[in-house]
């Protein structure tokens, strides 16, 4: 058969089968995911990671992720980190990280801060410069270390122009106090968001004891000095460290609430502050099956929305519609929700909203049981995305998040 031949039989079967059956069907340009890695995460200020700048995340999850695929170094021509506390955005130190992880001075580097879609939208740039014929193979990751760069300093003060008009003034309102704003606006109740948080504990518990983080995680050793004796030795962490067994939706009831003393948000129903970093492994699938690298998923469609600054929590449920009407998916299309989730209220609020089967939201828990390192979540949450799907034999998953200053992001993903 001719080339030309070739390619009209397939644009022909593109356009024949439901929206499924396209996204399903395997091209020589396909966007794919040839390796997912994530290190565990771990509690800010006392957890594993702890005395571990983010650079150096970085860079661990960068020589996994060569380990793990065996990919020739040389062979990737960019790499974008999403980042959201780290100074200058981090473009320098992570350009070094890079370079320490063993990668060549030909590989370039950028960073990026979309907030809490940070990672995401690095691995998103990749496969949108892979597409477009600009790089061959590329590597979208993020990381942040909330346990040394968290605080008053990783945000700019408001000039009195910003300070002047209404809406731009809410981008800087705290995200708990906002989030409060949003729960008590759109009537979720704190038992609706303690059960939600209580599950995710229980799901994440669960998966942790199976085993079923362990595909996904690279096992980092690290410097670790202990707070109480002063201590300092080698650590190897390879276990998510904010999992808190035997919670229930009774024991989180009992917490006080955090922003308000007549609130619903506290520390048991919102994202834990946590450190970690991962990283995704793109190219086409002409290029994987030159390379001979095994093809695990691929990159479909991503969408972003922007809603009200104060319901910045509604995100997702701006997010997945859009990226819904791009690939003319549905809901009952998808075998796996990873939803963030930055707080409890958002999460229910959205799943409600959009009709969203409990069963297929978060079915290994989320950051509420394991924690949201900023800048790394949405490269995470493909990792543990195309896990569980090959784990449980789903095809296709959604990603998605809110972002801080009120947007939302989502993405879909195929396994392989």
């Amino acid at each position: 058969m001719s080339g030309a031949a070739a390619r009209l039989g397939q644009i022909t079967t593109q356009l024949v089968g439901s929206p499924k059956d396209r996204i399903l069907q395997k091209n020589p340009d396909d966007v794919v995911i040839t390796c997912a890695l994530r290190t565990a995460l771990t509690k800010g200020g006392k957890g594993g990671f702890k005395d571990t700048p983010a650079q150096d995340l970085l860079a661990g999850i960068f020589r996994g992720l060569l380990e793990r695929s065996a990919i020739d170094p040389s062979a990737v021509d960019d790499i974008a980190v999403g980042s959201v506390l780290a100074p200058g955005g981090g473009a320098t130190e992570f350009r070094a990280a890079a370079l320490v992880a063993g990668f060549p001075v030909t590989a370039a580097v950028s960073s990026l801060n979309r907030q809490c879609s940070s990672g995401l939208q690095a691995v998103v740039n990749i496969a949108h410069a892979i597409s477009a014929g600009m790089i061959d193979v590329g590597i979208g990751a993020g990381v942040e270390s909330m346990s040394t760069q968290y605080g008053p300093g990783a945000v700019t003060e408001f000039s009195d122009l910003l300070e002047s008009h209404p809406e731009a003034k809410n981008c800087k309102v705290p995200m708990g106090v906002l989030s409060e704003k949003m729960a008590s606006d759109r009537g979720v109740t704190r038992a609706a968001q303690d059960a939600f948080a209580a599950a995710s504990y229980q799901k994440a518990e669960a998966a942790q004891k199976a085993g079923l983080f362990d595909a996904e995680i690279y096992p980092l050793t690290v410097d670790w000095e202990d707070p109480k004796t002063g201590e300092k030795k080698k650590l190897t962490v390879a276990k998510d460290d904010g999992v808190r067994p035997g919670m229930t939706q009774e024991a989180l009831s009992k917490i006080r609430p955090a922003f308000s003393k007549t609130g619903s948000i506290h520390a048991g129903n919102a994202s834990q502050i946590s450190d970690g970093a991962a990283a995704v492994l793109l190219m086409k699938r002409s290029t994987a099956e030159k390379l001979g690298q095994p093809i695990v998923g691929k990159f479909v469609a991503a969408s972003v929305a922007g809603v009200e600054p104060l319901l910045m929590g509604i995100g997702p449920w701006a997010a997945i519609p859009k990226v819904f009407a791009k690939t003319g998916l549905t809901k009952e299309d998808v075998d796996i929700f990873e939803i963030n989730e930055a707080f409890a209220s958002q999460c229910v609020w959205c799943a409600n909203e959009l009709g969203l089967d409990p069963k297929k939201i978060n079915p290994k828990g989320g950051a509420i049981a394991f924690g949201h390192p900023l800048g790394c979540t949405g490269a995470r949450q493909v990792s543990t995305l195309l896990t569980e799907l090959k784990r449980t034999g789903g095809r296709v998953g959604v990603s998605s998040m809110c972002i801080g200053t009120g947007m939302g992001m989502a993405a879909v993903w195929v396994a392989e």
